[in-house]
């Protein structure tokens, strides 16, 4: 569920959300449809886990919901720096080989041309 009120003059607006059969009312600046998607996705993640869980308080649901959610966040956060790392070895090594390339074409300028 979503609705939106706008005010005259400012960007900022209030949604509506509704997550684990609560309603909140969340003011932003950003975008509607963002801002449902990530309450779709909190009133997953706590459906989820109450269904696997025998608890029904949903603040231990919520709580365990943001483990959760803290684990994915953390697993990709890893996973991104992990390629930033090869990223940045992967381009230390091409400017290592241009540097070469460039300094033979420096000290055999002829030889270079031929080649090509």
């Amino acid at each position: 569920m979503i609705s939106a009120k706008g005010k005259t003059g400012s960007s900022e607006h209030s949604i509506r959300v509704e997550i684990y059969n609560q309603t909140y009312s969340i003011r932003s600046d950003g975008d509607n449809e963002y801002i449902f998607r990530l309450a779709e996705y909190v009133d997953s993640k706590m459906r989820d886990i109450s269904s696997g869980t025998l608890t029904v308080d949903s603040l231990k649901v919520a709580i365990l919901a943001a483990l959760h959610i803290a684990d994915e966040f953390h697993q990709i956060k890893n996973t991104q720096a992990q390629i930033d790392a090869q990223l940045a070895s992967r381009s230390s090594e091409c400017a290592e080989m241009l540097d070469r390339v460039l300094k033979q074409k420096e000290i055999a300028p002829q030889e270079f041309e031929m080649e090509q």
